[in-house]
């Protein structure tokens, strides 16, 4: 595998070089468990997901980080106006994050560590940086970064520090912690609990009684995980300026290589504005799923480039529904032609796939051309089928599945076969009783096609389509499989 990602701090393509050989590790910052996930929040984690997929099916041992941010002021904030404790909030929320994960297939991470799980490390980190003389505390508490001490700070995101206003995300500044500044532009560390929040918001510290600032828990748990140097930190594009500046800064002043790579993400936007909740833009994983299936949003969100993009819009699940269709169609047909493979058969090497689509995703993960090449195998399936070719069905459709699985979209894996129609098997007494019952509405459809009735022959068709079931007309008669 010669895998080359876009490298968000030279702004080019570079090969990846594991810091050890045969091995990857990887921190993606996950969640902010304030609110409930929408697909803005999601596609991080799908970007992802098909990297640790092709590295995996590389041969690489991947271990792979997504924190979990279970204490900030958001949570804080959010928590007070419901009236409800802090920590119960944040646990109700990841467990719908980890709930809307399942829902799309998502590998689990090697781990997803909490940020409170962590404030040892944190403290140890902040603790480190005083000693090396990168911060200092103001004597009520507070511990900042002086940026100043660091010659790289802005190196990131190639910006001069003479140019920035702040180093702080707005959403956490506030007057308590400003004060003690020497520079506006320095960040807080470490934050001195207030009387206004609750007690259990905050930890003994050397400093007095606290709690860590947004940046500290990702440079302290992906230290403890991965090591002084790592090969990719991932994130959506939004966190690069301030929070991943940050990280590359406490780790770099605390005498760490930190992140060899950065891969970033673009946004998922509706009407050309970032989905976010402050916009009232939202779409939830729920209200989506409650009207198309959750493959489709997976499909959505899987097959554009990670660094493009994605224009949210009422269009966007019917197309990816009727782009899944095909595949899933073709995945029916091939297993009902020439027997279904095994999860063995189609866990393809790199070098047993397609070149085009090997090289596809070899370069920057190119999701694009891969299914382009996707699309061409399943015409040759297809052909097949037509021509009575079971070898080269069977051949089609370990190719397809293969590359689709890359993308967790393997129709017959356990995650989506439900969608076929295969329920445990191919003979399962399920999917024989639904077929009966299919076939005799598509024997009532040719009829009334044959007699060119076709009012009646469309509403039969609208019939099963309205219960999930999309016909599809071939050579030989109609086919059938669940949308």
């Amino acid at each position: 595998m010669t895998l080359h990602l876009h490298d968000s701090k030279t702004a080019r393509l570079r090969r990846l070089d594991p810091v050890t050989p045969g091995r990857v590790g990887i921190y993606l910052c996950g969640a902010t468990v304030q609110g409930a996930p929408h697909v803005g929040h999601l596609r991080s984690a799908v970007a992802f997901d098909t990297m640790v997929r092709w590295l995996r099916r590389g041969g690489l041992d991947v271990t792979y980080v997504r924190n979990v941010t279970d204490i900030d002021d958001k949570i804080l904030t959010k928590s007070a106006e419901a009236g409800a404790p802090w920590w119960a909030w944040a646990h109700r929320f990841e467990l719908e994050f980890d709930r809307a994960y399942r829902t799309l297939g998502l590998l689990p991470p090697s781990i997803a560590p909490r940020a409170t799980g962590h404030i040892p490390d944190q403290i140890d980190l902040v603790r480190r940086l005083v000693e090396r003389g990168h911060a200092y505390d103001d004597g009520h508490g507070n511990v900042y970064f002086d940026v100043h001490s660091l010659p790289d700070y802005g190196s990131l995101t190639r910006q001069r520090l003479e140019d920035m206003r702040t180093t702080e995300d707005d959403a956490q500044i506030d007057a308590a912690v400003e004060a003690g500044k020497r520079d506006l532009r320095d960040f807080a560390l470490w934050k001195a609990a207030k009387p206004t929040e609750p007690a259990t918001a905050s930890w003994d510290s050397p400093w007095g009684r606290g709690r860590p600032g947004w940046h500290l828990e990702c440079s302290a748990m992906s230290r403890r995980y991965l090591g002084d140097e790592f090969d990719i930190h991932g994130g959506g594009i939004d966190l690069r300026f301030p929070h991943h500046e940050n990280e590359q800064a406490q780790s770099h002043g605390a005498g760490w290589g930190f992140a060899r790579l950065w891969v970033h993400n673009a946004w998922v936007t509706t009407k050309g504005e970032k989905m976010s909740k402050s916009l009232g833009n939202v779409l939830s994983l729920e209200s989506l799923t409650a009207e198309h299936p959750a493959v489709a949003v997976r499909w959505a969100l899987s097959t554009v480039h990670h660094r493009s993009a994605i224009e949210w819009g009422p269009e966007t699940l019917p197309a990816a529904a009727a782009a899944w269709a095909k595949f899933s169609g073709f995945v029916a047909r091939s297993i009902d032609v020439a027997g279904e493979a095994d999860l063995d058969e189609v866990a393809l090497a790199p070098s047993d796939l397609p070149a085009g689509f090997s090289s596809a995703m070899d370069d920057d993960l190119n999701v694009a051309g891969a299914v382009a090449v996707l699309h061409e195998h399943v015409k040759l399936g297809n052909s097949a089928i037509d021509a009575g070719d079971v070898t080269a069905v069977r051949r089609e459709q370990v190719l397809v599945r293969s590359m689709l699985d890359v993308m967790g979209l393997d129709p017959a894996s356990a995650q989506w076969r439900s969608g076929l129609g295969l329920g445990v098997g191919v003979g399962s007494a399920e999917r024989e009783a639904l077929d009966a019952l299919v076939q005799a509405i598509v024997g009532e459809r040719a009829q009334a096609r044959a007699a060119k009735d076709w009012a009646r022959a469309d509403a039969l068709r609208d019939r099963l389509a309205a219960v999930g079931i999309v016909l599809e007309d071939g050579r030989d008669g109609a086919s059938w499989h669940l949308a």
